[in-house]
C-alpha cells in the first residue's frame, strides 16, 4: 500500500507514523522487526518518489515522510532511554544494510554525517546497552559505496571501534571488514590483528620462556582484556569458539587481501588441542589457568579441528607436519576423545594425509609418510572394534575418505591390504546398528576395486574374491530390514557399473537383471529410485558398446540393424522394460519421473525422429492390443500400483518386437508432462480460491481461521 504516494501522505498526516514508531518496541520480536522493515521501505520509497532537486551535504532537505523517520532516529539516539537507543540503532543497521546503503550513496553520506558524532560517543562512553549493536551498524555502513575511499572520518571511527569494543564484540566486525573488497589496507590489518589476539595470547601463555614470540608484534586493543576473558571459565570457550569460527571463514575465502601467519596459527591450534586433552603443561600461570579452563572442552576441540582441516591447503605449514600428526594421533588413540570430536579428528586427518601424500611425491620422503600411514591404520583397526556405534561409523567414513583420496598410491594400497582393516570392515557388514552397516557397505564398495577386482590385487584366496563380495552385498539388498544399508548397496552397485567393475557385457547383464528383480519389490522408494539410476547407467553403457558410433543417429525406426536388435535383446533379457514400465505406476512420484526419463531416452535412441505408427493399426494387431492396454494402464498413474509384468495381459516385456512397438506407440512425452506437473495447478487455481472463500463465509465466529 505504501508504494503509493497518497497512502504514504495519508499515513504521515493522520498519526500513523507514531503507531509504527511505537511498534518498534513491541514485546514480540516479529512485530518489532516488521515495524523496522516497514520504516526502511517507507524511507526508501519516499526518496524515490519525492526527491526533485540536486542533493549536497549542505543542502539536505529530506522529503516529508523521510524527514519524520530521520527526525525520530535523531531524537531516539539523543534520548536517555536505552530501549529507544537500541531501537534506533537496529533501524539504522537495517537501513544501511538494505538497498538504501547501496543505491542512495549521497543520502547515506548525509545521514551518516548527521549521526556520526552520536555513534562515536556511544563507543567512547562505553554504553553497555548500545555497544553490542555498533559492530553490525558500522559493518553495514562500510558496505555502502559512499565510504569506498581510503580516507575519511568514517574509517577513523571504525578503527576506534576495533580498539574500544570488547574482543567478543569486535570479532564479527573484524571478520566482516576482512571480507570487504574496498576496505583500506591499514584497517584490514588492524581487523586481522583483532582476530588473531586470542591465538597470540594462547601461544604466549604456553611458552616456557619469555623470549618465545607469539603471533603478533603489537596489539590493537589492550591484551589484558583478552587475557581476562581466557582466564575466566565462563568466557574462555566462547571467545575461542567465536575466533576459530571466524578464522575458518577467512581460510575458506579464495582471495584474502591480507597474509595469514599460517605457521604460527597452526602452532597455536596445536597448543589449544593439547590444552584440551591435557597433554601440555605450560609453565606460565596464565597458561595453567587456560589449560584448566579448556580440559575436555568439546566445543573448542571441534572448532580447532575445523580450522586445522582448513589449513591443510596452505603449503607453508609443511615444517610442522610431523608435530601435527603427533597431535592428531594422540586424539585418535585417546579413550577420552568423544565420538563427535573423534569424527572431526578423522576429517582433519584425512585432509592432512592427502597433503602429506602430495608432499611425499614432490620431495621423495616416503619412509616418513609410510610410518604415519601405518600408525593411522593401527589406530583405525582399534576404532573399528569400538563398543560405541558412532565411533565405528566415523571410522568407516574415514576409511572411505582415505580410499577415495589415496587409492592410486601403490604404497597406500600395500599398507592398507597388509593390515586387518579389510577383514574388520567385512565383519561390520553384519553390525547390529543399521547406520554402521550402511557405512560398512560404502567402505567395502570402495575397497573392493582395490582388494578384489583388480588383477594385480595382493589379496588372494576365496574370502575376498569378486563373487563373494557381490553375493554379500546382494544378500544385504534383499534381506536387510533397514533402508540405509539397502540404499548404500544400490549406490555402490551403480558406482561399480560406472567404473566398469562388473566385468564383460554378459556378466553385467546378469548382474543388473538380478539387482533390479530384487529392487522392484523393495518398500523403500529411494532404493527403487537407485535401481532406476543403475538401469540408466547400464542402458547408456550398453548403447555405447553395441552401437557403431555412440553419437550417430539411427537411420530407421525399424530395428533392422544388428546393433539395434542386439540392444533390444540385451535389455529384454535383463528384464529392464518390465521394471521401467512398472515404475511408471509407482506410488512415489520421483520413481515414476525417473522411469519416464529413462524410457524417453531409450525412445529417442530407437526413434530419433517422429515415426509413430497409426494408433488404430497398432491396436488391431495381436501385440498392439496389449500395448493399448498398457497405455490405458499407464494413464491411471499410481492407481495402477499392482502392475502385472508377467505377460498375462498380452504384453510380453521380454519380447524385443513388442517393446519396440511400445516405445513407438505409447505417448511417453504426455506421461512425462503429467508426471512432472505439480499440484499447484489444482491448489492455486481460481476454482480452488473460490472454494476457500465460500468455505470461509460459511464458518461461524468461534471457528474463524487465524491468519497465522
Amino acid at each position: 500500500m505504501l508504494h503509493h504516494l497518497p497512502a504514504l501522505h495519508c499515513l504521515c498526516s493522520t498519526g500513523g507514523m507514531d503507531v509504527i514508531f511505537t511498534l518498534q518496541g513491541d514485546p514480540s520480536l516479529f512485530v518489532a522487526s516488521a515495524a523496522s522493515q516497514l520504516l526502511v521501505h517507507m524511507l526508501t520509497f519516499s526518496l524515490e518518489s519525492e526527491t526533485s532537486k540536486a542533493l549536497s551535504t549542505k543542502d539536505c532537505d529530506w522529503p516529508g515522510c523521510a524527514q519524520m523517520i530521520v527526525e525520530h532516529i535523531r531524537e531516539s539516539l539523543q534520548s536517555s532511554s536505552a530501549p529507544h537507543i537500541e531501537q534506533s540503532l537496529k533501524l539504522l543497521s537495517s537501513l544501511f544494510g538494505s538497498c538504501f546503503g547501496s543505491c542512495y550513496a549521497a543520502w547515506t553520506e548525509v545521514l551518516w554525517l548527521d549521526i556520526a558524532k552520536q555513534i562515536e560517543s556511544f563507543l567512547l562512553e562505553e554504553t553497555v546497552q548500545a555497544q553490542p549493536l555498533l559492530a553490525n551498524l558500522l559493518l553495514n555502513v562500510a558496505r555502502s559505496p559512499a565510504f569506498c575511499g581510503t580516507e575519511g572520518n568514517f574509517w577513523t571511527l571504525v578503527t576506534s571501534a576495533l580498539e574500544h569494543l570488547t574482543p567478543v564484540q569486535a570479532g564479527p566486525l573484524a571478520v566482516g571488514l576482512l571480507k570487504l573488497c574496498k576496505c583500506p589496507q591499514d584497517v584490514r590489518i588492524q581487523a586481522l590483528t583483532v582476530l588473531l589476539q586470542p591465538m597470540d595470547c594462547i601461544l604466549r601463555a604456553a611458552s616456557q620462556s619469555l623470549e618465545c614470540a607469539g603471533l603478533l608484534d603489537e596489539s590493537v586493543s589492550d591484551p589484558a582484556a583478552v587475557e581476562s576473558l581466557l582466564s575466566s571459565k565462563t568466557s574462555c570457550a566462547g571467545l575461542l569458539c567465536q575466533t576459530l569460527t571466524h578464522l575458518e571463514k577467512l581460510l575458506s575465502l579464495k582471495h584474502l587481501r591480507v597474509d595469514l601467519p599460517c605457521v604460527s596459527l597452526l602452532h597455536s591450534l596445536m597448543t589449544i588441542l593439547q590444552f584440551c586433552n591435557g597433554f601440555l603443561s605450560p609453565a606460565s600461570p596464565l597458561g595453567s589457568t587456560i589449560s584448566r579452563n579448556l580440559i575436555n572442552c568439546f566445543r573448542v576441540q571441534k572448532s580447532a579441528l575445523d580450522v586445522l582441516a582448513a589449513l591443510s591447503e596452505k603449503k607453508e605449514c609443511d615444517t610442522l607436519i610431523g608435530n601435527l600428526f603427533d597431535v592428531l594421533l594422540a586424539y585418535l588413540q585417546s579413550p577420552n576423545t568423544s565420538p563427535t570430536v573423534l569424527k572431526k579428528t578423522f576429517q582433519a586427518t584425512s585432509k592432512w594425509l592427502v597433503h602429506l601424500q602430495e608432499l611425499s611425491s614432490s620431495n621423495s620422503q616416503w619412509p616418513q609418510t609410510e610410518k604415519i600411514l601405518e600408525d593411522v591404520l593401527v589406530v583405525l583397526q582399534k576404532r573399528l572394534c569400538s563398543p560405541c556405534w558412532e565411533v565405528r561409523d566415523s571410522s568407516l567414513e574415514f576409511l572411505t575418505s582415505m580410499v577415495k583420496c589415496l587409492r592410486d598410491q601403490k604404497e597406500f594400497r600395500q599398507c592398507l591390504l597388509s593390515s586387518e582393516v579389510l577383514r574388520l570392515t567385512e565383519n561390520l557388514l553384519e553390525d547390529p546398528e543399521s547406520y554402521v552397516r550402511a557405512s560398512a557397505v560404502t567402505a567395502m564398495g570402495h575397497l573392493a576395486p582395490i582388494a578384489c577386482f583388480a588383477p594385480e590385487s595382493p589379496v588372494t584366496g576365496n574370502q575376498y574374491n569378486r563373487e563373494s563380495i557381490v553375493a554379500k552385498l546382494q544378500e544385504i539388498l534383499s534381506t536387510d530390514s533397514e533402508g540405509f544399508p539397502r540404499r548404500a548397496v544400490i549406490s555402490i552397485f551403480t558406482k561399480w557399473l560406472r567404473e566398469g567393475c562388473t566385468g564383460q557385457l554378459e556378466d553385467t547383464e546378469h548382474f543388473v537383471s538380478r539387482v533390479i528383480q530384487t529392487v522392484e519389490h523393495d518398500l523403500d522408494w529411494e532404493v527403487r529410485l537407485g535401481g532406476l539410476e543403475l538401469v540408466e547407467v547400464f542402458c547408456s553403457q550398453t548403447i555405447c558398446q553395441l552401437s557403431q558410433c555412440p553419437y550417430a543417429p539411427v537411420s530407421s525406426a525399424v530395428p533392422s540393424s544388428t546393433p539395434q536388435n542386439k540392444l533390444l535383446q540385451v535389455f529384454c533379457r535383463a528384464k529392464l522394460f518390465g521394471f521401467l514400465f512398472g515404475s511408471l505406476c509407482d506410488c512415489d512420484k520421483p520413481v515414476g519421473q525417473r522411469a519416464c526419463d529413462v524410457l524417453v531416452g531409450l525412445r529417442g535412441h530407437f526413434y530419433p525422429m517422429s515415426t509413430l505408427e497409426n494408433p488404430q493399426e497398432i491396436e488391431d494387431s495381436p501385440a498392439g492390443r496389449g500395448i493399448a492396454w498398457l497405455q490405458r494402464t499407464l494413464r491411471q498413474g499410481s492407481l495402477a500400483q499392482n502392475f502385472p509384468v508377467d505377460g498375462d495381459v498380452g504384453v510380453d516385456f521380454q519380447d524385443p518386437e513388442s517393446m519396440m512397438l511400445a516405445l513407438g506407440a505409447i505417448d511417453l512425452l504426455e506421461l512425462h508432462d503429467e508426471l512432472n506437473k505439480s499440484s499447484d495447478h489444482v491448489e492455486e487455481s481460481p476454482q480452488s480460491l473460490l472454494q476457500d472463500i465460500l468455505a470461509a463465509v460459511g464458518t461461524i465466529e468461534d471457528n474463524e481461521v487465524d491468519c497465522y
